[in-house]
């Protein structure tokens, strides 16, 4: 059975209403907190916030112009400074003094950026498929679909789409595993076409250099060495590298690497060894 969570919002610092999952957990653990990659939204944790709930509180922030979150007034906005600003409001509305960081993609560099403003803060960091220094390969991909607008009428037309341009990431899938990836990234508009669930502008900054990551991020990545740390790497990522991956570990006094084998950018965090190293990480942040 599925956990219950609560569909709850908070209002960034130029006003926007932000929406966010509320999944409950026992006020004496440390609670977690879930950011998502570029273009995709909180049903891409449910299955680690299941997972994690009932001992944990976990919190899915949705960032603006994702999901139920409010579109941007500014697409100059969709930085990741501006979403680290969103969330530490998120933070204050919630009384949430320490919290594990779980961040995939454009979230990993959101945990790192927030270790470097409070590393207090992070009582420990799971950074999924990034680091401090990111490939231009990777990049550039991310950079030719991102803001595309394409829909669909139906989801198997929709999951053949995303075959098309992500297969390479993700060679194990099948038609269904295809459907179940439309379905976390994609919405049925008024209309009844099924589209990309975001705001196409976000790729306004990002493809002018400013919605990608600052210049040199290991200062920011340093500040994490106070909590432990999981790194999680799709064997076949074109985003992180197995080279940064393995600095990222020799630089940290306590980090373990989990590589995810026949999976690009990114793994789902739902693979049974990713789910261990996050139950080993969860009993040391505790």
């Amino acid at each position: 059975m599925d956990t219950e969570f609560s569909d709850r919002f908070w209002e960034s610092p130029d006003g926007l209403k932000l929406h966010f999952r509320d999944y409950p957990g026992r006020e004496d653990h440390v609670p977690v907190v879930c950011m998502h990659g570029l273009t995709r939204n909180a049903r891409d944790f449910a299955t680690l916030a299941e997972h994690l709930a009932g001992e944990h509180r976990v919190l899915v922030p949705e960032m603006r112009g994702r999901g139920d979150s409010e579109y941007a007034r500014d697409p100059a906005t969709y930085t990741p400074m501006t979403y680290v600003e969103d969330v530490s409001a998120l933070l204050a509305q919630e009384g949430i003094s320490r919290f594990v960081a779980v961040g995939t993609s454009l979230g990993g560099l959101m945990t790192m950026m927030l270790a470097a403003a409070e590393p207090g803060r992070i009582a420990g960091a799971v950074l999924n498929d990034v680091g401090p220094e990111l490939q231009a390969a990777g990049l550039a991909r991310i950079a030719e679909y991102v803001g595309q607008g394409r829909n669909f009428p139906t989801w198997m037309h929709a999951a053949r789409a995303l075959e098309e341009v992500h297969s390479a990431a993700h060679p194990g899938f099948d038609t269904e595993g295809w459907i179940a990836m439309a379905k976390r990234t994609m919405t049925v508009q008024q209309n009844g076409r099924i589209a990309f669930d975001y705001d196409m502008s976000i790729a306004e900054p990002f493809q002018a250099g400013d919605g990608a990551a600052p210049p040199d991020l290991w200062p920011a990545y340093d500040a994490l060495q106070g909590a432990p740390l999981l790194i999680v790497r799709g064997a076949l990522s074109d985003l992180l590298s197995e080279e940064t991956a393995r600095n990222m570990v020799t630089r940290h006094p306590d980090a373990e690497l989990v590589t995810v084998a026949d999976t690009g950018h990114a793994p789902l965090l739902d693979e049974p060894a990713v789910l261990a190293a996050i139950d080993r990480l969860m009993a040391k942040a505790a």
